[in-house]
C-alpha cells in the first residue's frame, strides 16, 4: 500500500466559540423572549462571521462554533460581534460568553 494513501489533510484554523450563559434559566423565565433574542443575536453573529472570512462549523441549541483562517480574523470578529450587539441595544451581552480563541 502506498504511503500517500494514509496521509490526512491538515490545516491550521482558529476557533470562535459562543455560548449563552444561563440559557436554561433564561428559557425557564421566558422561553419566547429568550428564543427571540437568541435568533436576533445569531443573525448578527452569522453575518459578521461570514464578513470576517469565517465558517460556521456547528451549532447546537445556544452554542455556536465557527472556524477562521487566522486568529486575527477570529478575534476581530468577536470584537465586532460584541460592539454590534452593544450598538443594537443588547449592551455587551450578559447572556453571551465568548470562549477563548485558540
Amino acid at each position: 500500500m502506498d504511503r500517500q494513501e494514509h496521509k490526512f489533510g491538515r490545516r491550521l484554523v482558529a476557533i470562535f466559540a459562543a455560548d449563552v450563559v444561563g440559557y436554561s434559566r433564561l428559557m425557564e423565565q421566558d422561553e419566547v423572549g429568550t428564543l427571540r433574542t437568541l435568533t436576533a443575536h445569531r443573525e448578527i453573529m452569522d453575518k459578521l462571521i461570514a464578513e470576517h472570512g469565517g465558517r460556521i462549523a456547528n451549532t447546537a441549541g445556544d452554542n455556536l462554533l465557527a472556524e477562521f483562517p487566522s486568529a486575527v480574523d477570529a478575534v476581530q470578529c468577536a470584537v465586532a460581534v460584541q460592539e454590534t450587539l452593544a450598538q443594537a441595544g443588547y449592551g455587551t451581552p450578559p447572556s453571551a460568553a465568548f470562549g477563548s480563541v485558540s
